[in-house]
């Protein structure tokens, strides 16, 4: 296999310049786009943290769910429902703790509330869910048609 080397001695002038380089360096390419990457790895969890806050939509359709969820509901007098059934505040964090349970399977819960109570009912309501553990929690309206 013959190789040409540049001539080391001898004259420079005219004569002896060298031939341009026909191969591109791609090593400062290489490079630049794996510290991109490592920026790009490093700051986008970044921008999916932040506020979580599921913003509402007037004309979405219901989601799709495999199980039916634990229905707490809130009538216009202050009363609290868990499945169609009353019950007392003394009572409602003993129930939500074994609804809860024990698994690392959380049930979905919805709540429904009478538009015109107070929003500090609602409040306390959602902090005993808060409090017994269950944070996949539901807030049901009704669409802007009307239909529920």
């Amino acid at each position: 296999m013959a190789m040409q080397l540049p001539s080391s001695g001898g004259r420079r002038g005219r004569g002896g310049a060298r031939a341009p380089m026909s191969e591109i360096n791609v090593t400062p390419f290489v490079d630049v786009m794996l510290v991109l990457l490592i920026i790009f790895m490093v700051t986008a969890p970044l921008l999916v943290s932040g506020v979580p806050v599921e913003l509402p939509e007037t004309n979405a359709r219901p989601l799709e769910q495999d199980n039916d969820p634990v229905q707490i509901s809130i009538n216009s007098d202050g009363f609290v429902f868990v499945q169609d059934e009353q019950v007392a505040d003394n009572d409602l964090p003993a129930l939500l703790a074994q609804i809860r349970g024990n698994g690392n399977n959380q049930p979905q819960v919805t709540l429904r509330a009478d538009r015109g109570l107070d929003y500090g009912r609602v409040m306390q309501v959602m902090g005993e869910l808060n409090r017994a553990g269950l944070s996949k929690v539901s807030l049901v309206t009704t669409s802007s048609s009307g239909a529920p």
